[in-house]
């Protein structure tokens, strides 16, 4: 009998780790279909002369204590001891974590095991740290009742946040339809106006009283001034410098692991491993055709992008993490018109990154905290200034210092939030690389005579959003699920604003749903809608 086939259109951390957790648990061969000509999705990292960029930040953290050993045996973290209960929820020395990782005897990954304090195949435990620069000042993030918060705010603003979220406190003030009633509701009008709505219409090119509340659940559900200040006072008393922290918000999180070389370092080792192991990766090939009987997919119709060359793949089982309005557009034969409506009016939004070489900053570390020349010693520093586009600013430096090519140096990322086909979209690189500058000049964030370099990167439906006509995705759904072997994975083949590790979880929900049987898609949806969820 032949070889069962998995086709799985898209080679992003939901695609991969599909495919690796197939050949690690079934006999069924992966061919991964990617459109492009690089490993990651948005968690690639992108090199530009020596200097890397990680298009919008991935920490490496999860509630999930599946993720985080899978995450570490792929790559191990730096200096970590060998037993550690606290972290792994096991006591696994790491050097066995390298030893044949053969559940079905493939031998997964290196047969030797590396010295993680000799090698670059690790992560590394990083402080984090991101911030608010509102009014020309940094903010903590989340916003916490501080001293130096109520000094840059001033008495009056303080006090009419105060009153207004002790009324949110003890009355909900209204139901909860929009993304505005969901902040209101925890936060009060006040602190909502000041540093909720400007930022989210920012990021989404919308009034927050037009995206749906579903944006609020998926992102901060367990995120509250009360738990804010309990973790300020608590995290004093705790010595537990674990990347675990399973019972702190994830806004709040102080530790979190990163690959030596960015999160792209993480997808290139798990390809390694899918290509050594019998996978198939084909790049450049873009799916533009699926056919099915009405119950299975039988086949993708593909198109290789530098030849031209179209073929056809048939499989026994199909994954996809391509965006879901062009899943739906790529159906041959009929589809009703109430499916493809819904479909075409889901909306995206899209990402522009400029990263900037600076021979330094110009605002200067006025922290406790250490840093190498003075540097602030954020990971990312949310940007809520009105007057600029600018929406989020990445200090590579302190994400991992081997991210820079020469140290001395400052490589920081501006991300910038827009529509594929408007005004920044359409900006000729040069001028939109000038635009860049002048905006974190006018803010005093740097010099424009410190700038020694620059590239701008451009990528398309990197948030799936919640309005269009999101409201009405249960017709996708429907539609979706009555094919036995398709599966819907990863951010956007759901169109659900999930983070790296909800993405993974998909697929490996998927899979074990193959292994066992399982027909029914629900637990599939089920994942970062019931369990805690994490906030951007």
């Amino acid at each position: 009998m032949s070889q069962k086939i998995a086709i799985i259109i898209g080679a992003g951390p939901a695609g991969l780790t599909a495919a690796y957790e197939l050949i690690d648990k079934t006999d069924i061969k992966p061919i991964l279909l990617e459109a492009t000509e690089s490993i990651g999705g948005i968690s690639k990292t992108v090199n530009y002369k020596g200097n890397r960029i990680d298009i919008g930040g991935h920490r490496f953290f999860s509630k999930s204590d599946r993720i985080m050993q899978w995450w570490q045996n792929i790559l191990p973290l730096q200096g970590k001891p060998a037993k550690d209960d606290r972290e792994l929820g096991r006591s696994v020395p790491l050097a066995d974590q390298y030893l044949k990782r053969d559940l079905r005897s493939r031998n997964l990954g290196r047969l030797d095991p590396p010295d993680p304090e000799k090698t670059d195949e690790v992560m590394l435990n990083r402080s984090r740290l991101s911030r608010i620069f509102f009014l020309r000042k940094f903010f903590n993030y989340p916003v916490s009742l501080t001293y130096n918060t109520f000094s840059n705010l001033g008495i009056t603003r303080t006090v009419k946040i105060g009153l207004s979220y002790i009324k949110a406190s003890f009355y909900q003030i209204k139901p909860e339809k929009s993304l505005e009633d969901f902040f209101i509701n925890r936060f009060g009008v006040e602190l909502y106006s000041t540093f909720f709505k400007d930022y989210t219409e920012k990021v989404w090119g919308v009034k927050c009283s037009e995206i749906k509340a579903d944006w609020g659940s998926q992102r901060v559900k367990g995120l509250s001034i009360t738990k804010t200040i309990s973790h300020a006072i608590f995290k004093n008393f705790s010595r537990d410098l674990s990347t675990s922290q399973k019972n702190v918000e994830t806004s709040l999180i102080s530790q979190f692991m990163y690959p030596k070389f960015g999160p792209g370092q993480m997808w290139e080792e798990v390809a390694k491993i899918i290509t050594e192991n019998g996978g198939e990766i084909d790049y450049g090939s873009q799916v533009i055709g699926i056919k099915s009987d009405g119950q299975y997919i039988q086949d993708v119709r593909v198109v290789e992008k530098s030849s031209g060359v179209v073929k056809n793949l048939e499989g026994d089982y199909f994954f996809s993490s391509m965006p879901v309005k062009d899943l739906i557009n790529s159906f041959e034969g009929e589809i009703s018109p109430e499916v493809q409506k819904v479909a075409n009016g889901l909306m995206y939004r899209d990402f522009i990154t400029v990263g900037l070489l600076l021979k330094k900053l110009k605002i200067k570390n006025q922290t406790k905290i250490k840093t190498i020349n003075d540097l602030v010693p954020d990971n990312w520093i949310y940007i809520q200034e009105r007057d600029v586009k600018l929406g989020r600013l990445q200090i590579f430096n302190n994400w991992s210092p081997y991210m820079v090519e020469d140290d001395e140096n400052v490589w920081i990322g501006l991300e910038y939030f827009c529509n594929e086909g408007d005004e920044l979209w359409n900006m000729d690189d040069h001028k939109f690389a000038d635009f860049a500058v002048n905006e974190l000049a006018n803010i005093d964030i740097i010099n424009k005579e410190d700038v020694l370099d620059w590239v701008v990167i451009r990528v398309p439906k990197t948030y799936p959003a919640y309005f269009g006509t999101y409201d009405r995705f249960s017709v996708i759904r429907e539609f979706t699920d009555q094919f036995v072997n398709l599966f819907l994975v990863g951010r956007n083949g759901m169109h659900r604003y999930n983070n790296m590790d909800h993405s993974m979880l998909t697929a490996m929900t998927a899979v074990e749903n193959i292994c066992q049987g399982i027909t029914s898609k629900d637990n599939l949806w089920m994942i970062n809608a019931e369990e805690d969820y994490h906030e951007e």
